[in-house]
């Protein structure tokens, strides 16, 4: 049975407050956000998968050096770049991950190539690499991933113990992640998310956004689901997948879940964030608990926004 196709988006959320950005910059991150979901609802609206969609729609949010994935990944405390990355589809939850990857322009693509050419979920580091390589995946020079901007933040921390979740000036000011959820007209789900982690991180440190369950979740039954927040609260709180057991096993709506979730049970452990959920309906939730998300949506019934703070 063909049904509505809807989408969502999201580039970070965390202290974005109104009057800090400039106008030009916040057209620039406006468009940016408008670019992915254009990318993704024209596969939407030619009856493509939610998989495909997800996945154009987070390419192109790794290609913008404005967000903390792909080629604006920020820099670690041995000022290389380190990626993860995962994606997942709800009707045989099959999904595919990558961790601490370097010199790969599009993370998204070779988490889905785990998925669908080879026998495992979540490969990392020089393994990740290797099979990157076999598949001809082109490894990017540094330079590629070069931010003068990155770089000037990382110096700032470089001979510290300190680290920041994102690429702004304040420690807690935006987590760098990107995601995007769909559901296409065949009623399937998908979600997918990538980041570059946090300015100097240090030993190999992983976040939520690889983790199946954690950061990326879909199941057809309830909901697809990309967080963006501070990883280790949603590692602990597997909170992609409470979404869907909240669903599931306590019969709550899609908004009820994501709000118990985000707006309560994060707060709970210390952490904070958001997330784009979708439910096999269509129904779209963006909920988050800090001062603003890159956020954005586009459905089958011509409905579209994107927002940055919360209004």
């Amino acid at each position: 049975m063909i049904k509505n196709f809807s989408l969502a988006i999201h580039g970070g959320a965390g202290t974005l407050l109104r009057g800090q950005m400039t106008p030009a910059k916040e057209q620039e991150y406006t468009a940016a956000l408008q670019h992915a979901l254009d990318a993704g609802h024209d596969i939407l609206s030619k009856a493509g998968s939610a998989l495909d969609a997800v996945e154009a729609a987070v390419r192109v949010l790794e290609d913008c050096p404005l967000f903390n994935a792909g080629r604006g990944s920020v820099f670690t405390a041995e000022g290389t770049h380190q990626m993860d990355a995962s994606i997942m589809e709800g009707r045989t939850r099959n999904a595919g991950a990558v961790s601490l990857i370097t010199g790969i322009r599009n993370p998204i693509s070779l988490a889905r190539d785990v998925m669908e050419k080879s026998n495992h979920v979540f490969l990392a580091g020089d393994g990740a690499m290797h099979f990157a390589k076999t598949l001809g995946y082109t490894i990017e020079e540094p330079t590629y991933f070069h931010n003068d901007l990155r770089h000037k933040q990382w110096l700032d921390l470089r001979d510290s113990e300190a680290f920041q979740l994102d690429h702004s000036d304040k420690k807690d000011s935006k987590f760098g992640t990107v995601g995007a959820v769909a559901c296409d007209v065949h009623g399937n789900l998908a979600a997918a998310t990538s980041t570059g982690g946090m300015t100097n991180k240090k030993w190999g440190r992983v976040g939520d956004s690889p983790m199946i369950g954690a950061g990326t979740y879909a199941n057809n039954v309830t909901c697809a689901i990309s967080c963006t927040g501070s990883g280790e609260f949603f590692i602990r709180g597997v909170v992609a997948y409470d979404v869907s057991c909240l669903m599931e096993y306590r019969g709550l709506s899609l908004a009820d879940a994501a709000s118990e979730v985000i707006q309560n049970r994060v707060l709970q452990l210390g952490g904070d964030g958001g997330l784009i959920a979708v439910d096999a309906q269509g129904n779209i939730v963006m909920p988050f608990n800090t001062e603003g998300m890159y956020r954005g949506f586009a459905t089958s019934s011509g409905k579209s926004g994107i927002s940055i703070y919360k209004d």
